[in-house]
């Protein structure tokens, strides 16, 4: 389905004739299986809680519109699986769980963590007298934090293998002590992250007020965007006299990337540090979306207390009337709406990651349907995936001219995302 464009108005005091009732990308918003964005998503794994979320008892959880329900079982090992009894549809959520696996408390119908049928009611054959299994998902836990695969059972890959997992000097640690839940479309908040001009507006400019980011971030940046072979990074340079900042993220596909500490003062030059979090936006459904993450310790450059938090709470957790003065990610993020309509917008050149991203997602979600793997599968289990993610400040008399500049800067910026000084450099 491809949304109808808007045609900009060119009168003032003409709301009257802006156009009304377009319909939203339903190819990008809608996550259900047999969805095109669905089914992009359902070919990586995907976290969908941490493991202190799950207690004695089953936890109901809705992932990329499914019902399911988690639990542990009475040896410790985890299981997904629909949320409907395969007998007569009562609800899981209400099972009992036993040593193997979960039983439902209407009749007795006993599911192993696959799915299988362990027993029926009272030990009674099936009707029909086949053999069934009920729906389940493998699982996979990395840090404390559970992740689903949840398409087709040939398809499924192995598990992350970031080259940031295997740093001598980083201990990976679970995610904070909540998941953030946000009640808006997940593209809006997978967006956002590529949007790094917002900062200098939303978290400086125009709102007067940083909340922990740095002053330095309050500087327009020198912006490029570049494909590679997992998806595609972001590089800004912010300039602040002879120093440099580089800011590097790196976007995976589909709804992943890695982000760098933003409280960088650029105070002193040839130091770079690894990013400090992970983060996953998984879709609950089309219109609400849950954030999970796991954290880089640098244990020569320790995370603070304030960076082991900030940008955490990026939910409807304040008073209207505060969230009116001093907006933050949270308030332009979901007042695009439940699901937001592209064609209402009227895009500029500092959205070129938008568009970019878009495109990406859409070139991706062609390679799923027509029977490829997207980008970012590796199919070697030993197979490391590169990241690039930095802040690195170097020190660059500036050119002589600003176009002079920002040219010098995008190609320096370009080395420094694909070269070695975060192996060489010391951190910051």
């Amino acid at each position: 389905m491809t949304a109808a464009t808007q045609t900009p108005l060119t009168r003032p005091f003409d709301g009257y004739n802006a156009r009304r009732g377009l319909a939203e990308d339903a190819a990008m918003m809608r996550v259900g299986r047999g969805t095109p964005m669905g089914e992009l998503l359902r070919r990586y794994w995907q976290p969908i809680a941490y493991e202190r979320e799950v207690g004695d008892l089953p936890l109901k959880i809705r992932i990329l519109g499914e019902d399911l329900v988690l639990f542990r079982n009475g040896r410790g090992a985890y299981g997904l699986v629909e949320q409907r009894c395969s007998h007569r549809g009562a609800s899981l959520e209400y099972g009992v769980i036993s040593e193997q696996g979960l039983r439902c408390a209407y009749h007795g119908f006993h599911y192993g963590l696959d799915g299988t049928i362990l027993e029926t009611g009272a030990g009674a054959p099936l009707a029909n007298g086949g053999k069934i299994c009920h729906g389940a998902y493998p699982l996979h836990v990395f840090h404390q934090l559970i992740f689903a695969y949840m398409g087709p059972p040939e398809k499924k890959p192995p598990f992350w293998n970031l080259d940031l997992f295997h740093h001598p000097h980083i201990d990976v640690e679970p995610g904070p002590d909540r998941t953030a839940i946000l009640d808006c479309n997940w593209t809006q908040i997978s967006e956002n992250g590529q949007d790094p001009v917002h900062t200098a507006f939303l978290h400086s400019i125009t709102t007067g007020t940083q909340r922990g980011f740095s002053d330095e971030m309050g500087i327009i940046p020198i912006m490029q965007w570049v494909q590679n072979e997992s998806g595609m990074h972001y590089i800004a340079a912010r300039r602040k006299g002879d120093l440099v900042w580089f800011r590097v993220n790196d976007k995976f596909v589909p709804n992943s990337g890695l982000i760098p500490a933003d409280d960088e003062r650029a105070t002193k030059a040839d130091v770079s540090q690894r990013p400090f979090t992970m983060t996953w936006v998984v879709p609950i459904d089309d219109e609400n979306s849950k954030r999970l993450y796991v954290l880089f310790n640098d244990r020569r450059n320790p995370l603070r207390d304030g960076q082991r938090q900030r940008g955490f709470a990026q939910a409807n957790d304040r008073p209207y009337e505060e969230r009116q003065r001093r907006p933050g990610d949270y308030e332009m993020m979901a007042s695009q709406g439940r699901v937001t309509v592209h064609a209402y917008e009227n895009l500029t050149s500092t959205d070129y990651g938008i568009i970019a991203l878009r495109e990406l997602l859409r070139e991706n979600m062609r390679a799923v349907a027509d029977g490829r793997d997207p980008a970012g599968i590796v199919r070697d289990p030993n197979a490391q995936i590169r990241t690039r993610s930095q802040n690195t400040v170097l020190r660059i008399p500036a050119a002589a001219t600003p176009e002079e500049d920002a040219a010098m800067l995008k190609r320096i910026g370009r080395e420094v995302a694909d070269g070695d000084l975060l192996h060489t450099l010391p951190p910051v």
